[in-house]
């Protein structure tokens, strides 16, 4: 037996999620600090994510985005305050319990073993071995290749795909296993434009379907187009949380990146356009 099937084996007894209500807090972060070794990543955080939204978790590199979204998948310990998932700590779930509430993307995907990109999908079902719900393998994984566009080279090895092509996979396995919390860290770093509207627009149609999604963005302007709600990060602190028409603003963001910008409302939606300030060309 494989450590992966050991861990979701049918004899392990484990707890069920319960639907969330729509606004119901899935993500509870009280208090929040990390330190990694002598430097607190973060300090005192508070932060609520509610079924049906897409928060957006925003801030210059080593603001503390990625520390704060593995303190909420439960990938590092707090130093001290408290995380809850569906209303409990997220030390008191299993690890089965948990990998049934949340589902986690990590910055980079990478695999030591020549696995088809099918069965890299469908290792996001492992949860839900031996519960009722695993008789919608077959139908979840297809789903995901479908939403994500990766299902005609299911048959092919996930090492020989391009960076764009293996992210892509990796949420594909993320939607296959139908957590009803989402946290993607950086999901459309290594993709073109129109694979970076494609994925904000599956979290989206998540929150729509009353999952809660906490993506790591470092574009602005995707923020501030699909996110319900931005938290501007700050050397480890919550700087702004809210929407992004309210909290991207001019002085604000040119001192959090330390880079003057102007804010624009979009001609069509009126959404924020955040775009660095620049000299005039010559002669202009």
């Amino acid at each position: 037996m494989s450590a992966l099937t050991a861990l979701f084996s049918p004899r392990r007894t484990r707890a069920l999620p319960a639907p969330l209500a729509p606004g119901a807090a899935a993500v509870e972060v009280r208090g929040l600090h990390v330190r990694l070794g002598r430097h607190e990543v973060l300090s005192g955080i508070d932060l609520t994510v509610r079924a049906g939204e897409v928060l957006a978790l925003v801030g210059p590199n080593g603001a503390g985005k990625s520390t704060l979204l593995a303190a909420v998948a439960a990938d590092l310990a707090a130093t001290r305050g408290t995380v809850r998932v569906d209303g409990r700590p997220v030390g008191e779930w299993t690890a089965a319990e948990l990998a049934l509430r949340r589902s986690v993307l990590p910055q980079s995907a990478a695999l030591s073993f020549p696995f088809p990109v099918e069965d890299v999908v469908r290792m996001g079902r492992a949860p839900w071995a031996g519960t009722p719900h695993e008789d919608e393998d077959e139908r979840a994984v297809a789903e995901a290749m479908a939403a994500t566009e990766v299902a005609a080279f299911g048959p092919r090895p996930f090492g020989a795909l391009s960076g764009g092509e293996r992210a892509r996979v990796a949420l594909a396995r993320v939607l296959a296993q139908r957590a009803p919390v989402l946290l993607l860290d950086e999901p459309t770093a290594a993709l073109d434009l129109r694979h970076q509207e494609l994925v904000l627009r599956i979290c989206r149609e998540r929150a729509a379907a009353g999952d809660a999604v906490v993506v790591v963005l470092h574009d602005l302007g995707l923020a501030a187009a699909y996110a319900d709600r931005a938290a501007v990060l700050h050397g480890g602190r919550i700087a702004a949380c809210g929407p992004p028409a309210e909290v991207f603003g001019e002085e604000l963001l040119s001192r959090v990146y330390r880079q003057s910008v102007e804010v624009l409302p979009h001609p069509r939606t009126g959404a924020p356009l955040v775009v660095p300030k620049r000299p005039l060309p010559h002669g202009g």
